[in-house]
């Protein structure tokens, strides 16, 4: 089959069956007859000269890339599911064709030409009796590249999403100053070097303290360099007050290494907000969708913590001069209500005076009424309190016919005080008598009950006139001796 015509050409075998020497019906079956490698070679030769006549496109993965005098010499690879090789080829782009198809793609010819891309090129079927087969590549779309690129980049923001990582990172909360920062980049970047000079030489005279994570930024272990940086800053995390990702710039396809699913996880999942500015004005990467903020330049990220930084200083000072304003106005509310207070206080106080002023004026002009008032309403106190008193004393008392009994000096106030055979002292109106005992006789309880209800109530008479009159009384010591000695006892 000749795959440029679609016709069918007819090629004699040099291994036919008329030919073979271990066929039976070959007449000369017993002599064996050898063919060179040489005549092998050229009959492939021949076969793959005839059926391929023009150049094939065909799709394959460059394994391995490498330069030698302007010649670039690709390994070219298909994978299976697993990472399994199905097939695999050399080819070759000579010189005088890179640099005819450098004039026509440009800088896409260089990207394309890169260690793990699937790139459509078109190839010229060689083969050489000594060198065996190699594909010389005659032509490249770099749009198939960056097609396939999109696709797995496509899948990759599709993954994130479903697994609602993409907004995760972004979603953390922002410290309010961002002055320790992880750094991860190539360690001679020159990106890296824009990005601390920037901060070192800022105008305000802020502090930072840049640690750096060195990783590679471009080519195939790009990816899990910066998996690895990353991972490292997530178990620092609490030193950092946040991750940055520059670097100095490059080819489109660069980004690749940027669109890795794992690496764009890493960065989802980490407990700090990460920043990016990996150096493409056009294109996003899938690491800038993932990523906290993402910013053109390394000098952009740069501008972007020296302005979150000046802002929380603006609102510092915001509020001091919020605090000085409110603090200014309270004084003069406060210097207000004291000239309020003070202005109430003297008019007050002059008018409080004058009121106390005319009450003791009208209490000046009354007195020498209320006191005639008063007088004879207190003088017949004082005589009915004379007369209660002269009631009360006890001389008047025992004239009554009232006496008072004493056994051994001390009074007695019932019978079992006294026992039979004992000598009694009983005191009367005039005089003394002393008498003995020959006999008890107990008295029922209820009289007893009634002389003691009796008693109770005239001492609390007593008690009543004692206070009310106790200023007017005359003769109270006397009556309040009455009280102990059971004068009122009946």
């Amino acid at each position: 089959m000749n795959y440029n015509t679609g016709q069918t050409t007819e090629i004699t075998c040099i291994f036919g069956t008329g030919n073979n020497p271990n066929n039976p019906n070959n007449p000369n079956h017993a002599t064996m007859k050898l063919y060179t490698l040489f005549d092998l070679n050229e009959h492939i030769r021949r076969v793959l000269a005839l059926n391929y006549q023009q150049p094939v496109w065909i799709t394959a993965e460059i394994a391995q890339s490498g330069q030698s005098r302007g010649h670039f010499y690709l390994d070219l690879v298909q994978k299976v599911e697993g990472e399994q090789l199905l097939a695999q080829a050399q080819a070759v782009l000579w010189a005088n064709d890179y640099r005819r198809l450098r004039q026509n793609l440009g800088a896409d010819l260089d990207q394309v030409l890169r260690e793990g891309l699937e790139v459509k090129m078109q190839v010229r079927v060689d083969f050489h009796e000594r060198y065996g087969l190699k594909l010389v590549v005659a032509d490249l779309d770099p749009a198939f590249t960056f097609g396939q690129l999109e696709l797995e980049r496509r899948k990759t923001i599709q993954t994130l999403r479903e697994l609602r990582l993409l907004e995760r990172n972004r979603s953390l909360p922002l410290p309010p100053v961002l002055q320790r920062i992880a750094v991860i980049t190539s360690e001679g970047a020159a990106g890296f070097q824009d990005f601390r000079e920037h901060l070192e030489k800022n105008a305000f005279g802020y502090h930072f303290q840049c640690r750096l994570f060195a990783s590679s930024v471009q080519g195939k272990n790009a990816e899990t360099e910066l998996t690895g940086a990353l991972r490292s800053v997530s178990d620092l995390h609490g030193e950092f007050d946040c991750a940055v990702i520059v670097r100095g710039g490059g080819a489109r396809l660069d980004l690749a290494a940027f669109d890795g699913l794992e690496l764009c996880k890493t960065v989802a999942q980490m407990p700090l907000p990460v920043f990016t500015g990996i150096g493409h004005d056009v294109d996003e990467s899938v690491l800038d969708l993932t990523a906290f903020a993402a910013l053109k330049t390394p000098t952009a990220v740069a501008d972007f913590l020296l302005q979150h930084n000046l802002f929380f200083e603006n609102e510092i000072f915001r509020c001091a001069r919020q605090i000085r304003i409110e603090g200014d106005n309270r004084l003069k509310i406060s210097q207000l209500e004291l000239d309020r207070i003070e202005t109430n206080a003297r008019w007050g106080g002059r008018e409080r005076l004058g009121i106390a002023g005319q009450k003791i004026d009208v209490i000046a002009e009354n007195l020498p009424l209320l006191a005639q008032q008063s007088l004879p309403r207190q003088r017949r106190l004082l005589e009915q309190a004379e007369t209660i008193c002269a009631a009360l004393n006890p001389e008047s008392i025992l004239r009554r016919g009232y006496s008072m009994t004493l056994h051994r000096g001390k009074i007695v106030t019932a019978s079992s005080d006294v026992a039979a055979g004992d000598v009694l002292e009983t005191r009367v109106s005039g005089g003394a008598i002393v008498s003995k005992v020959e006999k008890k006789i107990s008295f029922p309880v209820g009289k007893g009950l009634r002389c003691g209800m009796n008693f109770l109530y005239k001492n609390l008479i007593f008690k009543f006139l004692y206070k009310k009159f106790m200023p007017h009384l005359k003769y109270y010591p006397l009556c309040f001796e009455l009280i102990g000695t059971g004068y009122f006892f009946a």
